[in-house]
Order: structure tokens, then sequence, then C-alpha cells
């Protein structure tokens, strides 16, 4: 425990050394710099509160086992008391027998001469027997006495060991309630820092954000302002420390079918209901029925069985928290989109479905505020096609573009997702509108997390005129290659070398070194029709499904297209 807090202690030494100011500083990488000094400290509050807590949890268990064992005690106790008290009745009625016995004894003494009992015995025998008889009698009773009292003291004994066991146990537990009552102290100051931190870079990221607004003629693309991505360094902002430099920016996250998490809350910002986003995002010909049976049940996978609205309550895939910011609208979609998918999937709860994100996310405990609000606004509110609940596909972003899919015999509608159609893209998107992070972002991690030793998604001139290499092997020559991986040990396998691929490349066109310029056009179908490249061979125009095929399977660490909707920054 020393050492725990030893740790503690050092890390609040740490906290106390660091004086936070208000940044004043009007460049994004000096308030970058406050911010990753205060997430540093707030990462080493909470490694050092990490087994405290673990501790915590030790103690708390100790005492619960000591209050279990003052438990069983107490109730042994009475258990023994009960027990001897019927022993000690028994043993009284047994001296109550024996004192008549005596009694009873004593008069027949008295009353025959010992000299009449031999005279009056018909043989030596029957006077054998009977003061045999007599001397058994008395020796029972003796017995049964002496037993009694031994019986009677054991538990006496047993009695005594258990109330020191209890009194052992309560001290053992008061002394646990300190140790445990001084982490509680110690988490708690732990904790309060950590939010504190949590705050200070929470205001200072607003002051990043605010900045860069204000500064985003520096950056915007070429299809317009878009919203900043969730990481600064998947951000158009962001510099590689290198130039030229190029990166990939998708538009959305797949799979652009059924609704938009985050246009659905750019719609209900905007003022349209519930019914309006759900109209727009499943076709204007599904049915809403408002008063669907909710006693069907649902079975999830590894929690059991649950009511359709219990189910609904437990839905974890939109935040509450629209709700407060003109999202109340979105959050009843979603539930009404939930409730359906449900109920498509398990064919009218026949079935099971499962608690993950390949289904819907699902916790064993209702998620309540806003959205609990929006499950109980829409009770019984159901999609219908063609007589049957609706299996409403639904994902966070797409890119302001949305396909046609067709659902058990319903076809629904491919869209710009945007005030004024494809004109309105990118500025009048709705999920610009409700400020997704994933609406216009450079990905270079995988959902793990791992970005295979890369900081960022920005590739120098080679690497790109690497990915025209590519290219050229796998596409125009129309070559099966296993070696066109990306290089690097997280991949495993004999990826090419820049220099092996280039030259492998020259047979098909390619044999590219260096990449000067870019450009793509979009299509009406939403996707990225072509790309065109300015390079040390001239100018490359690839059509945009090509450019991605090639891309996926080339670029270096965890570098990727998540979309048919891209484009090409360049610094």
């Amino acid at each position: 425990m020393r050492k725990i807090v030893t740790v503690l202690l050092c890390v609040y030494a740490l906290m106390r050394l660091f004086v936070y100011s208000p940044a004043r500083a009007t460049e994004v990488s000096d308030l970058q710099q406050q911010i990753d000094e205060l997430s540093h400290l707030r990462e080493l509050s909470a490694n050092a509160t990490t087994p405290l807590e673990a501790q915590l949890k030790n103690l708390d268990a100790k005492i619960a086992s000591a209050q279990k064992g003052i438990d069983s005690a107490v109730a042994e106790n009475k258990r023994l008391a009960k027990e001897l008290d019927s022993k000690q009745t028994d043993m009284a009625v047994q001296y109550q027998l024996l004192t008549v016995r005596v009694r009873n004894l004593y008069k027949r003494q008295q009353s025959m001469n010992p000299f009449l009992l031999l005279i009056g015995s018909s043989s030596a025998a029957e006077l054998t027997r009977e003061l045999g008889y007599r001397q058994a009698v008395a020796g029972q009773d003796r017995e049964i006495i002496t037993r009694i009292s031994r019986e009677s003291s054991n538990l006496e004994v047993e009695q005594k060991k258990q109330l020191e066991r209890k009194t052992q146990l309560a001290g053992l537990q008061v002394q646990l309630d300190k140790e445990a009552a001084f982490f509680r102290k110690e988490i708690k100051g732990a904790k309060e820092y950590q939010a504190q931190l949590s705050g200070k870079i929470a205001d200072l990221s607003a002051k990043q954000k605010a900045i860069l607004s204000e500064k985003a003629e520096t950056f915007q693309t070429t299809v317009g302002d878009v919203p900043l991505a969730d990481d600064p360094a998947s951000r158009p902002d962001y510099s590689p420390g290198f130039s030229p430099a190029f990166a990939v920016f998708s538009f959305g996250a797949p799979h652009f079918k059924g609704m938009s998490q985050y246009g659905a809350f750019g719609r209900a910002k905007s003022g349209q209901s519930a019914e309006d986003i759900l109209k727009a995002y499943y076709g204007g010909g599904i049915e809403i029925k408002k008063d669907y049976s909710t006693s069907i049940n649902i079975n999830v996978r590894g929690y059991g069985t649950v009511d359709l609205e219990t189910y609904a309550k437990r839905i974890y895939e939109m935040p509450g928290s629209w709700g407060d910011n003109g999202g109340m609208e979105a959050l009843k979609a979603q539930a009404v989109a939930a409730r359906s998918y449900a109920l498509a999937y398990t064919n009218n709860g026949a079935g099971s479905i499962c608690a993950t994100e390949a289904c819907q996310v699902y916790k064993p405990s209702n998620k309540g505020g806003k959205w609990e609000e929006a499950v109980n606004a829409t009770r019984g509110w159901v999609l219908i096609a063609n007589g049957k609940p609706f299996s409403a596909w639904y994902a966070s972003t797409s890119g302001g573009y949305q396909e046609s899919y067709s659902a058990q015999g319903h076809t629904t509608p491919g869209f710009w997702d945007t005030k004024s159609g494809r004109s309105g893209w990118t500025g009048e998107a709705y999920e610009k509108i409700a400020g997704s992070p994933w609406f216009y972002k450079g990905w270079y991690r995988s959902r793990s997390g791992d970005n295979c030793g890369r900081a960022h998604p920005w590739l120098n001139q080679e690497e790109m005129a690497d990915i025209l290499n590519a290219w050229a092997v796998l596409v125009k020559s129309g070559q099966k290659d296993d070696r066109v991986m990306p290089m690097g040990g997280c991949w495993g396998g004999s990826p090419y070398s820049i220099d092996e691929l280039r030259s492998r490349s020259e047979s098909a066109g390619g044999g590219f070194k260096q990449v000067r310029g870019v450009s793509v056009t979009y299509a009406d179908n939403g996707v990225t029709s072509s790309v065109n490249f300015d390079t040390d061979k001239g100018s490359v125009n690839i059509p945009g499904s090509e450019f991605k095929k090639a891309f996926n399977l080339r670029a270096p660490g965890r570098i990727a297209l998540k979309s048919g909707l891209f484009n090409i920054e360049k610094k």
C-alpha cells in the first residue's frame, strides 16, 4: 500500500509543478502542445489511480468477507444458544425424574426391610434381578445427567469461541474500513483532478477549434468547407513536416445505406420531424405503423430475453446528449429504426440478435435520459414494408450521399443528403450541419487504433508515385501480384520495395518517380469519378474506383480509403 501511495503522491507533485494558465496563443500548435501536456498529466494520474482502485476493490472484498463471517458467527451463536437452552431443559427434566425415583426408592426402602426383600424373593436369581434393576436405574440416571451436562458444557465453550470470532472479525472490519476510507479519499482526489484536467483540455480544444474556424481559408478543400475530423492528424490543416505532401480524404464511413445518424441530427437541427427524417432515408413509400405490438420479446444473445420496449431503451447507438442540442427528433427516428431493425432481424422475435455493432449495440441496462424519452415518445412505432417490419439499416456518416438499397422488397432512394441536392454539397450537407467528425477525414488507423507506425495519413511524392506504380501493375496491366501490398512489418508477407515495384511496373506503363500535383472530379452518383495526377512522366488520369483499389492494397501502414467518394489534398 505504501508503494502505491508513494506513486500517487509523485503524480500529485507533478501536477502541482505544472502551472496552468489560459492559452493566449493564436497558433494551433501552441494550443496542441498545452493539450498534449495536460493529457499526459491526466494519463499519469489515471495510471497511478488504477492500482489504488484495485486495492480498494480488494479491501471491499475483505470487508464483505469479514461481515459475512460476523453474520455467520451471530447466526451460529443463536443456534448454539437455542440448542443449549434445549439441553438445559432436558437436564432439568432428568433431575426431576431422578428426584421422583429417589423419593420412591426411599419410601420403598423405609417400608420394606431388607430382610423381607430377601425372604420375599422366590429365588436368589430374583433377588439379584431386583438389586441389579435398582442399580441399573440409578446408573442410567447418572449417565443421562452426565451426558447432558457434558454437552451443555461443550455448547458453552463453542458459544465463547463464536463470540471471540465475532469480536476479532469486528476489529478486523474496523481496520479495513479505515484503510478503505483512506483509499477512497485518495481516489476521489485523483478523479477530481483528472476531471479538472479534462475541463481544461476541453477549453483549450474549443479555443483551438475556434482558431481553426477563423483560419479556414488556409486549409479549405477543393469542394468547400467541411467539419474537422476527430483526430488532428486526420484534418487538412495538419502539417506533416515535409512538402509536397499528399493525403486522401474520405467523405463518410460507408456503407451509405439507410439512415445517416449525423445526417438525421442535422435534419433535426434544421427543423425536420422524426417522420420527415425516416421518410427521407427509408423512402416515402415506407409505412410508419404507430401501434405495433409491444408485447413481442427480443432474445439478445448472451443477455436473455426482454420485451421490445425494454430492448429499445438499452440500445446505445446515438448520443442522448443530442436531445439537448436540437436533436430530439433524430433520437426518435433512431428509436424507430432500432425497433424495426430488431424485429426484422429476429423475424418478429422468433430468432435472436447479437449485442454488438454487427447488429445493434445493446447493453444490459437502460440508457436513460433523452434517449429513453425518445423511446417512450415513439412507443410502438415500427417501419413496415410489404406488411413486415423493415430492416432499417443506419450508419454514423455517409459523406453527404445516400445509396439506394433493397430490403424485404422495398427500395430506398439514392440521393444527396443536403438541403439543395447535389448543388448543396458539401456546404449544405446535413452531416456538416451536425458537425460529424467523419464527414471528411484522412484515415490512418484501424478500428482498434493501430496505426502500424504511421503518425498521419500524409504521403510524400515518392510514396504517392508508388501508389500509381501499384495501379499500373494491378489494374492497367490486369496482372495478379501478391507482393503488391503495404510495406512494413505489421502486414507480414514479402512486399515490393519502392524501387522494386517501380521497376516491376515499367512494362505496364508505370515507372513513376514523382507526383507533383493532383485533382479529382465527382460524379452525380456520389463517387469520385476520376483522379488526375501530374507526374514526372506527364499527366495520368485514373478512374476513381481503380485508384481506390490500388491505394487500399499498397498504401503504407493502416492508411486507407473508406469510401468511393474521396478527395486528395496536397500541401
